[in-house]
C-alpha cells in the first residue's frame, strides 16, 4: 500500500485498488480521521469519508436497556452491596446452624471476637461476595425470564390449546395454564443458581467453619478440597440442596410477588417505596425460612460433615441426627440468627434490586 504525491493530483494506489490522475490525502480534523476519495473518477473537490471512534459508553448504555441484561446487572449489583453490609450476621448463622461453639447469638459473636476478633466477622466475605454476585444475577434474572415466559405461554395456551402428550391411543392435555408462574420462576432460579454456584457455597462455609484447616486463602483452599476430595468435593451436599432450596425459593418468590402485588392494588400505586419494598422482602424470607429451615440444617450439616470427621450419608441420615442432639428444637437450632440474617438481607437486596433496574430500564 503506497501514496505517491498523493497531494499533487499523482497516482494513489491502495492494496490492488487504483485510482488514476486523483487528489487523494489522509487529513485529521477535530480529532477524527478523514480520508480524501475520488468523485465521478476525478476529484474536483474532496470529498472525505470522516471516520470516528466508536462510543463505548452508547453500546453499554443500549445493553444495559434490554430487559435481561438489566435485571442480571440489578441483581449483581444488589447480592454485592447486601453482603458487604451483613456479613457479620452470615457469620453468625454459619456457625449456629453448623453445629459450631455457642448456641447463642450473642455468645458466638463474643467467640469470634475472642478468638478472631473484628476481622472474624468478616471470615470468609470475600469468596462471600465472589459466590453472591454472580448467584444473586442467576438467580433474579432467571426468575424474571421464567416468569416472564411462563406468562407468554400461557396466554397463547388461552387461545389455542395445553400441550398435550400421546400415550398410545390416548391424548392426555397437561394444564400447566394452572401453574403459577411466579411459583415457577422461584423453583427454576433456586435451582439455576445452585446448580451454578454450589463449589462457591462449599468454599464459603469451611472458610467459616474451620479457618485453621482452610488456609485464609481461596485459592489454596480450593487447591486443598480438590486434592484430598477430588470435584466431588466442591459438590458436597449438592444432592440434598435442591430439596431445601425448592420450597424455600418458591415460597420465597410467590410471597414477595403475592403480597407486593395485592398491597399495589390495594394502595392503588404502581410502584412501591423503599420502606415498602424492605417491610415485603423481609416478610417474605421469614415465611419461606420458617418453612424451609429443618432442610436448610440437614443440608448444611452434610456440606461440612467432612471436618467433623462425621459426614452424614443422606438427608434422612442428617436429619435423625440433628433430632438425636437436640431433639426437634435441634431442627431449628440457629433460626433465630438465620432469621435476623435472612430478614434484613431480603428487605434490602429488593430495595437495590428495584432502585437499580428502575434506573437501567428508565429510558425504555
Amino acid at each position: 500500500m503506497g501514496v505517491e504525491d498523493g497531494f499533487r493530483g499523482n497516482k494513489l494506489a491502495l492494496a490492488s485498488i487504483g485510482f488514476a490522475q486523483v487528489r487523494a490525502g489522509v487529513f485529521k480534523d477535530d480529532g477524527l480521521l478523514g480520508v480524501g476519495l475520488p468523485k465521478d473518477g476525478y476529484l474536483d473537490g474532496d470529498v472525505a469519508v470522516r471516520l470516528s471512534p466508536p462510543d463505548v459508553g452508547a453500546a453499554v448504555r443500549t445493553l444495559l436497556r434490554r430487559r435481561e441484561i438489566a435485571e442480571f446487572v440489578s441483581g449483581a449489583m444488589a447480592g454485592a452491596m447486601t453482603k458487604a453490609v451483613l456479613a457479620p450476621l452470615e457469620t453468625i448463622r454459619t456457625r449456629m446452624v453448623v453445629g459450631v461453639g455457642s448456641k447463642q447469638i450473642f455468645g458466638s459473636f463474643m467467640e469470634i471476637m475472642e478468638h478472631n476478633g473484628w476481622q472474624g466477622l468478616w471470615a470468609g466475605n470475600t469468596i462471600n461476595m465472589i459466590r453472591i454476585i454472580p448467584t444473586q444475577a442467576i438467580e433474579l434474572d432467571t426468575f424474571e425470564c421464567v416468569k416472564w415466559s411462563m406468562t407468554s405461554a400461557q396466554e397463547r395456551w388461552k387461545e389455542d390449546s395445553s400441550p398435550k402428550i400421546q400415550l398410545g391411543g390416548l391424548t392426555i392435555e397437561l394444564p400447566l395454564h394452572l401453574l403459577s408462574p411466579i411459583a415457577v420462576g422461584g423453583a427454576a432460579a433456586g435451582i439455576v443458581s445452585t446448580l451454578v454456584c454450589h463449589p462457591l457455597e462449599v468454599l464459603k462455609d469451611r472458610l467459616i467453619v474451620n479457618r485453621e484447616a482452610y488456609p485464609s486463602s481461596i485459592a489454596l483452599a480450593f487447591n486443598k478440597i480438590y486434592r484430598t476430595e477430588g470435584v466431588g468435593g466442591l459438590y458436597t451436599g449438592l444432592c440434598p440442596t435442591p430439596v431445601g432450596i425448592l420450597p424455600y425459593s418458591t415460597c420465597y418468590y410467590f410471597m414477595y410477588e403475592t403480597i407486593k402485588t395485592s398491597y399495589c392494588r390495594a394502595h392503588e400505586k404502581k410502584s412501591l417505596s423503599h420502606p415498602e419494598l424492605l417491610i415485603i422482602g423481609a416478610l417474605s424470607s421469614l415465611t419461606a425460612s420458617t418453612i424451609s429451615f429443618p432442610l436448610e440444617v440437614a443440608r448444611k450439616r452434610l456440606m461440612v460433615g467432612a471436618l467433623r470427621g462425621r459426614c452424614p450419608p443422606n438427608m434422612a441420615a442428617a436429619l435423625a441426627e440433628v433430632v438425636k442432639e437436640g431433639g426437634l428444637k435441634g431442627l431449628f437450632r440457629g433460626w433465630a440468627a438465620s432469621s435476623l440474617k435472612v430478614m434484613p438481607t431480603s428487605g434490602v437486596t429488593w430495595v437495590f434490586y428495584e432502585a437499580c433496574k428502575d434506573i437501567l430500564l428508565a429510558h425504555t
